[in-house]
Parts: structure tokens; C-alpha cells; sequence
């Protein structure tokens, strides 16, 4: 086998058995799974069922109490969010808490040196100007609604140059025209080679984005897949979607 091929099957990052507890209550029971490169994998499941737990440890918020996290077959299960950044792990979350004084611009920059990159002023606007954020460069982020909040959260992700991307619940509140163009511009960068996580409720727009998806429950996986195999599977059903959704 040659060098090229290994390469191709050896995944970027490598959740194993991994387990989280807060007291008596574990959030994540022995969760495992493999993410390649230009990858997009959906994490989805009931509210309670572990997903934002798993980004959490995957993005260092939170320290695994058991099972081991690889990036290329390294252990980093543990390290702070910092390192992890500037090993190329970075994230989104559900509710954004970009600098509010900062203009949009200047978010973005600080994230750029945070994550040690020294992006010149042509590349931020391109990263902008792919999230509709470009005529609002010059505005406070405190200013910006909702969505564009969360497209500047992204930005602010994008600008440290990410191998993996864990995207919590970005296109809540997005219209269908805005879900559509964020989809499109997930998928332009897993084509680049980013690999993604994605958590989302959307199944329609997880359906749009993902190559395969583990369904969770109460900290374990039950199902991983297709989203449309997910839909057929009666253990998913009964705890997730619902008997009446499974058409």
C-alpha cells in the first residue's frame, strides 16, 4: 500500500470509548467514532443525549474522565482550548460571545492571532464576504443580529485555519435562504479539506450537509450511518425521531 493510501485511511481524529461524567450523571458512556479529512459528521439525538458534551471534550472545554481523543493518532484528550486551537481544533457555539465593542473586523483579527495567524487584510474580507458579513465589517458586533452573530462566530473559527471544525447548532434561527447558502459554504469547506462535526436539530439541513451521522442517546451511540438509513432504523425512531416522523 503506498504511503498516499494510508494516508487516506488513517483518520484525522479518533473518539474512543470516550466518557464524561458531572457527579452522578454521565453524560457520555463509552462514545466512539473516526472523522477523515474533508469529512462531515453529524451529531445527532434528543436534547440530553451527550452531543454538545462531545464537542465540549473534543474542544478541550471539557477533560474526558475515561477513553482517549487522537489527532493523527496523538492523544489530546485533556489539553486546554489554546492548544488544541493552535493543533488546528476549533469551534462555533449555540449562543456566540464575540467581543461586543470590537467591530466585526477586529473579532476576526483577534481570533487570527489567538490561533497564531497573521492573515492579511484581503483574506478576512474573504472570509467575510463568504459569510455576508463584508458591509458590516466596520460595525460593532454588538449590532449584529442574531444570525449574523453567528456567522461571525464562524468567521472568527475560519480565521485560525481549522483542520476540524465542531459546529454547534449554527443554523438555528437561519431563514431557508440563508440555511441554503450556509450549506453550500460547509460543503466548499470540507471540499478544501476541512473535516467538520456537526450538532444540529435540522434534519433536513444535516441531511444537506453531512456524509454520515451517529444518532446518540443518553451518552451512547445507536446508530451510525446515513441519515436516510437513520430514518428506517427502528431503535432511532422509537427514541428520536418519533414513530410519526419515520415516513
Amino acid at each position: 500500500m503506498s504511503h498516499d493510501s494510508e494516508a487516506a485511511r488513517t483518520p484525522l481524529l479518533r473518539v474512543d470509548k470516550v466518557v464524561k461524567r458531572f457527579a452522578g450523571f454521565c453524560a457520555l458512556d463509552g462514545v466512539s467514532f473516526r472523522l477523515m479529512p474533508g469529512e462531515i459528521l453529524g451529531l445527532v439525538g434528543p436534547n440530553g443525549s451527550g452531543k454538545t458534551t462531545c464537542i465540549n471534550v473534543i474542544s478541550g472545554l471539557y477533560r474526558p474522565d475515561d477513553g482517549q481523543i487522537l489527532l493523527d493518532e496523538r492523544p489530546i484528550g485533556g489539553l486546554p482550548p489554546h492548544k488544541l486551537v493552535h493543533l488546528g481544533i476549533n469551534r462555533t457555539f449555540q449562543v456566540p460571545k464575540p467581543f461586543p465593542s470590537l467591530t466585526v473586523r477586529e473579532n476576526v483579527e483577534v481570533a487570527a492571532a489567538y490561533g497564531r495567524r497573521r492573515e492579511s487584510p484581503e483574506h478576512i474580507d474573504v472570509i467575510l464576504g463568504t459569510l455576508d458579513l463584508i458591509a458590516s465589517r466596520s460595525r460593532p458586533a454588538a449590532s449584529l443580529n442574531s444570525v449574523q452573530q453567528k456567522m461571525l462566530d464562524l468567521a472568527r473559527a475560519l480565521a485560525t485555519a481549522p483542520r476540524i471544525l465542531l459546529i454547534d447548532e449554527l443554523a438555528a434561527g437561519l431563514n431557508p435562504e440563508e440555511l441554503r447558502r450556509v450549506a453550500a459554504r460547509l460543503r466548499d469547506l470540507a471540499d478544501s479539506g476541512i473535516a467538520m462535526v456537526v450538532v444540529e436539530h435540522l434534519m433536513g439541513f444535516i441531511g444537506e450537509v453531512t456524509d454520515r451521522v451517529i444518532v446518540l442517546n443518553a451518552g451512547r451511540e445507536i446508530f451510525e450511518g446515513k441519515l436516510g438509513d437513520a430514518v428506517r432504523d427502528r431503535q432511532v425512531v422509537e427514541v428520536f425521531l418519533g414513530v410519526g416522523d419515520a415516513v
